[in-house]
């Protein structure tokens, strides 16, 4: 089956990716697998509060996932497959695609003004050509319509 897996946070722009990516998954009969990344924490003395710190990151993250996964199911009728992975974005990225065969396809969204995220600047840059599948990098600028027009 065709996966399009997508990284999501806060921004907007993950929001577009989301919304492209289920709009394929549907075409093709296909799936989404929505993954957060946990930043890693810097080291703090007193390891009660950097273990507090990383509770916290992941259970903010674990929600961020949930609301995803509530929109995309609501919206598209698909059920993702859901991933909360803690530590270096691009090396988790290559993992999960390694490890799972029926990813089609890397799907981020760019910032509609401004530089664009970490893991855009680092899939079309440094590693635009390392990966087994293609990245798509929807643009933040499109509305609904937009989408669901390219999609």
């Amino acid at each position: 089956m065709r996966t399009y897996l997508v990284v999501i946070d806060e921004s907007p722009e993950a929001e577009i990716a989301m919304r492209f990516a289920a709009r394929r998954a549907v075409k093709t009969g296909g799936s989404v697998e929505i993954l957060a990344l946990v930043p890693s924490t810097e080291f703090v003395q007193w390891g009660g509060v950097m273990a507090t710190m990383e509770e916290e990151a992941r259970l903010h993250a674990e929600a961020l996932v949930a609301g995803a996964a509530g929109t995309l199911l609501s919206e598209s009728g698909l059920k993702p497959s859901i991933t909360v992975r803690q530590g270096d974005g691009p090396k988790i990225v290559r993992e999960m695609i390694t490890a799972n065969p029926d990813i089609a396809a890397l799907v981020l969204g760019a910032a509609a003004s401004g530089a664009p995220g970490p893991l855009v600047s680092h899939f079309a840059g440094t590693d635009a050509g390392a990966l087994p599948v293609p990245v798509m990098i929807i643009p933040g600028s499109l509305d609904r319509d937009g989408i669901d027009r390219l999609s």
